[in-house]
């Protein structure tokens, strides 16, 4: 049996003509500012890794596994990138982050809240507005926020770095 699609007849803006142009618009900015944090964690990777002192038998180790680790920090997903900003704040003697712990964990929650906004499909709104992205985790755990203009807003804002 052939099923066939007739694509005239979809609605224009199809999957997403059921939403407001600013949900997509709110949206697509709170995915960028994750991209940005990416972007100052990899920053931030290479300041502490290459501001770290070595001593005399550590650098040639050092300075070879830099590379790699910097072009990890170029493409690493933010969950890794967290991992490994962790550890180059831990491995710092002149680290002053005294929050680290809670820091990291606040990243990892974003984390996980920035792939349901990445990869979740998304439903029809309800009469507020809100919607709940289909998504489910690794742990099989399914995502059940209302997700609405406001909550899109108050992600973006604090997801910026230097919020």
């Amino acid at each position: 049996m052939a099923h066939v699609v007739d694509k005239d007849r979809l609605p224009d803006r199809f999957p997403t003509h059921r939403h407001e142009a600013v949900f997509w618009e709110e949206l697509g900015r709170t995915v960028a500012t994750f991209g940005f944090l990416e972007e100052v964690l990899g920053k931030a990777i290479f300041a502490f890794t290459g501001t770290r002192p070595y001593s005399e038998e550590e650098v040639r180790e050092a300075y070879q596994g830099w590379l790699p680790k910097l072009e990890r920090a170029l493409t690493d997903p933010l969950g890794n990138l967290i991992d490994v900003y962790e550890k180059s704040v831990k491995e710092h003697p002149g680290a002053t982050i005294s929050n680290l712990p809670d820091l990291a964990n606040d990243l990892r929650d974003a984390s996980k809240l920035r792939n349901v906004l990445c990869h979740g499909s998304w439903r029809s709104p309800d009469e507020s507005g809100a919607t709940i992205p289909f998504y489910v985790n690794r742990q099989k755990e399914i995502f059940d926020t209302p997700v609405d203009l406001a909550f899109l807003r108050q992600t973006q804002i604090a997801t910026r770095p230097f919020s």
